[in-house]
């Protein structure tokens, strides 16, 4: 513990060097001092965060994407998400990433918490959401998106997450959350 503040001690970076920026995040890596006194350098992913929605109609059926995945060179069944971009609130991004990939806007955008997606070599931080009373809108899909929407019952996709087939870490969290709220399971309650 630190002795003037009760916190645990962090680590002490000596120098930081950017090795690739790209559009969404960057790759770096940093000589630094751990808070058990080791020196070492560690690489990571500098990310400016992003956001995960869980388009849910009326019915309990959620809106999915089939979204072409190239680095695993597949399509991978997964939930409308997106990278914030710069000044753009987590909500804002949520609500302009379910039209443009989805083509429906949400009267209504709950929160469901937040996740370190994969904290040993990044900080992306992303956003959770839920969102209700969808209207159809115009659809605007970035020129490397290649996505075709589907309806499921949210019943039947937790089915297809225990069967293995939905492998997409995010929306495997972001449907489960989803599910916690609608069913009011005790303990689990979304930010406000």
């Amino acid at each position: 513990m630190d002795s003037e503040n009760g916190r645990p001690p962090k680590a002490f970076i000596h120098c930081r060097t950017e090795i690739y920026r790209g559009r969404h995040f960057s790759f770096v890596t940093e000589d630094l001092t751990l808070p058990n006194g080791r020196r070492t350098e560690m690489a990571m992913v500098r990310h400016p965060g992003s956001i995960g929605v869980v388009p849910l109609f009326d019915d309990g059926s959620v809106l999915m994407e089939h979204q072409y995945r190239h680095c695993v060179r597949d399509y991978l069944l997964e939930i409308p998400a997106g990278t914030l971009e710069a000044e753009e609130s987590p909500l804002a991004c949520a609500r302009r990433e379910l039209e443009e990939e989805t083509g429906y806007t949400a009267a209504e955008i709950i929160p469901l918490g937040r996740t370190h997606i994969l904290p040993a070599y990044s900080d992306e931080v992303i956003h959770l959401f839920m969102a209700r009373g969808l209207a159809p809108a115009r659809r605007n899909l970035d020129p490397d998106e290649i996505i075709r929407t589907r309806v499921y019952p949210l019943e039947r996709l937790l089915e297809m997450i225990a069967d293995g087939e939905i492998t997409d870490a995010l929306t495997i969290l972001a449907l489960q959350r989803a599910w916690f709220y609608r069913h009011g399971v005790s303990g689990f309650q979304p930010p406000t």
